[in-house]
C-alpha cells in the first residue's frame, strides 16, 4: 500500500489530519511529523510491533537508543521519579524544544518497566531514557491526543542524512511509513542537541540546535523577587541578595552567573524601563550598593517558568502569580519566613525604606539558606 502524504498548509482542517495520524500510529502503523528540528518518524510506544519496525525500517543496529517524545516536564517523572533538580530545570526552561535529557530510569517505579521488552530493548538499553517534548505543535497535539508516549527518531535511514523536509524523509523512507505529514522545511534543520544530566551535572552526547554555553546558561540557579511596581522592594532584594550570594560564593557580584546563580526581580504591575525609586537608591547606595543602573520589569511568563524559586514580598503577590502559573505554586512562597508581608515603603519617609531594607536583608539571611549553591 503507497503512503499517503498531507501537505498540513492546504489542509481544511487540521484536526481531521491530527485525528488520521493518532489512528494510524494506533493500528501499529509509522508516521512521518513535522518537528522544529528535522522530520521524526513515529512509532506508538506501547505497541511492540510498531516499535520492531520502527528499529527496522530505520536500520538501527547495536544498542543504540531511541528518544521518547512525551506532553511534558511532568510526564516525565513517569519514567524517572527521582530526577535531580537540574533536569527539571533544563526541562521547565527548553521544553517544548530542541533538547532531549538523558536520564536514569532504573527507578522502581519507572513506566519504563511496563513497556513491551521490545520497546524497552529500544529505548532503554543501558537503564536509560531519552526524553523528549518537541517545540512542534503537529507533535504536541498528537501526543495529548493519544494513549502513551511516542518512539521518535530521525525520518532517515541509518547512516543517512537527516531529513529537513517532507520530501527528503519520503525519499529516504518510502512506502515504509504510512503517513507523511508536510510542513515544509524544518525550523532549524539539525538534529536536537542529546544531554545527560546527572549528580547536577550534564554532559553534551550530541551537539544539535542547542550549544553548550546555552545550556550553560540555561542550567543555572534562578532566584526572582516580586514586589507590586519593581521600583523599590524588590529590586532592594535582587540587589542585597546578590551581594549575600557573593560573598558566600567568594566572588564579585558581577560573577555570579559565572558561578552558575542568576537573581533578577520583576512586578506583577510593573511598567517596562522605569527607575527605581529615589529613596531606594540613596539607601542602598549607604549599604554600598549601586541601584542606579536598574530598570523596572513586569513579572512575565518565561521569567515564571525559568525562575528556581520566587520569593514575593506579600501574600497577594504569591495569590497574583499562583493564578496565573499555577504549575509555579511549589515554587512560590513569601520572602518572611513567619509569613508576614514587607510593607511598601513608596511614598513614605527614607526611615521607612531603611526598615523596608534592614527586614530584607534579615529575611535573604534566612531565606539564601535554603538555595542549593
Amino acid at each position: 500500500m503507497s503512503s499517503a502524504v498531507i501537505d498540513i498548509h492546504s489542509t481544511d482542517d487540521m484536526r481531521d489530519v491530527i485525528h488520521r495520524a493518532v489512528q494510524a500510529l494506533a493500528e501499529g502503523q509509522l508516521v512521518v511529523l513535522p518537528t522544529e528540528t528535522v522530520y521524526g518518524v513515529a512509532a506508538l510506544a506501547l505497541n511492540a510491533d510498531a516499535v520492531a519496525r520502527l528499529c527496522e525500517v530505520k536500520g538501527r543496529k547495536g544498542d543504540h537508543p531511541l528518544p521518547l517524545a512525551i506532553r511534558g516536564e511532568e510526564e516525565a517523572l513517569d519514567y524517572a521519579p527521582d530526577v535531580c533538580p537540574l533536569f527539571r530545570r533544563l526541562a521547565r526552561r527548553c521544553w517544548p524544544g530542541p533538547l532531549t535529557l538523558v536520564v536514569d530510569d532504573s527507578h522502581p517505579q519507572s513506566l519504563i518497566g511496563r513497556l513491551p521488552e521490545v520497546v524497552r530493548r529500544a529505548v532503554s538499553p543501558h537503564q536509560t531514557v531519552g526524553l523528549r517534548v518537541p517545540g512542534h505543535q503537529v507533535v504536541l497535539d498528537v501526543l495529548h491526543m493519544i494513549a502513551g508516549p511516542l518512539v521518535l527518531s530521525s525520518a532517515n535511514r541509518s547512516g543517512q542524512i537527516e531529513a529537513k523536509t517532507a520530501q527528503e524523509a519520503i525519499e529516504s523512507l518510502g512506502d515504509d511509513v504510512a503517513l507523511y505529514l508536510d510542513d515544509g522545511p524544518s525550523r532549524f534543520g539539525q538534529p536536537s542537541s542529546v544531554v545527560r544530566v546527572r549528580d547536577q551535572a550534564f554532559e553534551v552526547l550530541r551537539e544539535g540546535v542547542v550549544p553548550e554555553q546555552a545550556l550553560k546558561r540555561l542550567s543555572g540557579l534562578m532566584v526572582l523577587f516580586v514586589c507590586t511596581g519593581n521600583t523599590c522592594r524588590s529590586p532592594m532584594a535582587e540587589l542585597l541578595a546578590q551581594d549575600m550570594l557573593a560573598k558566600r560564593l567568594g566572588c564579585k557580584q558581577q560573577e555570579l552567573e559565572d558561578r552558575g546563580v542568576i537573581v533578577r526581580s520583576a512586578g506583577v504591575a510593573a511598567g517596562m524601563g522605569h527607575r527605581a525609586s529615589s529613596e531606594a537608591i540613596e539607601v542602598m547606595n549607604q549599604a554600598g550598593l549601586d541601584l542606579t543602573e536598574h530598570e523596572t520589569h513586569p513579572v512575565t511568563e518565561t521569567l515564571i517558568r525559568h525562575a528556581d524559586v520566587i520569593y514575593t514580598m506579600t501574600p497577594s503577590h504569591r495569590e497574583a502569580i499562583v493564578a496565573q502559573w499555577p504549575q509555579a505554586a511549589d515554587r512560590t512562597r513569601l520572602l518572611r519566613v513567619d509569613g508576614a508581608s514587607v510593607v511598601d515603603p513608596i511614598g513614605g519617609p527614607k526611615d521607612r525604606y531603611e526598615h523596608c531594607a534592614t527586614e530584607i536583608r534579615e529575611a535573604l539571611a534566612q531565606r539564601l539558606d535554603e538555595l542549593p549553591l
